[in-house]
């Protein structure tokens, strides 16, 4: 059984209203560097990103819940490798500046507080920007089409094509 648009709709929406609350609740000293709110977690496989990145599981897939949630970390210069997921994505920013993009289309700078939701079967990549990292929550449908299905490197030259 698929989940509905409306509850997917409900779900990005809560996630992005909590995601607001404990980011606003942060406590910063002035001058040092932010710290995420979630683990960095198990580092992502070289085979599907450029650089280093981790992945932590914050909510699982099981029978009555079919939108896993994942936070993942990027360093600065780290991301994806192309990819499409049968279900579509949700990208929240969580802290830093991160890049997205759809094949065809412009990158998109991603700030704290972002979203960006990526239709279903669109090849796309997501990942920091040259100079600084990024952490976001990716919400990822299961999908009888498959979660994700991964394609090939973003090359040096689609990465720094910000314009």
């Amino acid at each position: 059984m698929q989940p509905s648009k409306g509850l997917i709709r409900l779900l990005l929406a809560f996630l992005l209203t909590l995601t607001h609350i404990f980011v606003s609740a942060q406590v910063k000293d002035a001058g040092s560097p932010s710290t995420s709110i979630f683990p960095k977690g198990q580092l992502a496989p070289a085979s599907n990103f450029t650089g280093k990145a981790w992945v932590h599981p914050l909510i699982q897939a099981d029978s009555a819940f079919n939108i896993p949630v994942s936070s993942v970390t990027f360093e600065p210069g780290a991301r994806t490798y192309w990819h499409s997921h049968g279900g579509g994505q949700g990208i929240i920013a969580i802290d830093g500046v991160g890049y997205y993009q759809e094949k065809g289309k412009p990158i998109q700078v991603l700030r704290k507080g972002d979203a960006v939701k990526c239709p279903p079967e669109t090849p796309h990549w997501h990942g920091a920007s040259p100079e600084t990292s990024f952490v976001q929550m990716a919400v990822t449908p299961n999908h009888a089409n498959g979660r994700v299905k991964w394609l090939q490197p973003v090359t040096a030259a689609e990465y720094t094509n910000t314009k």
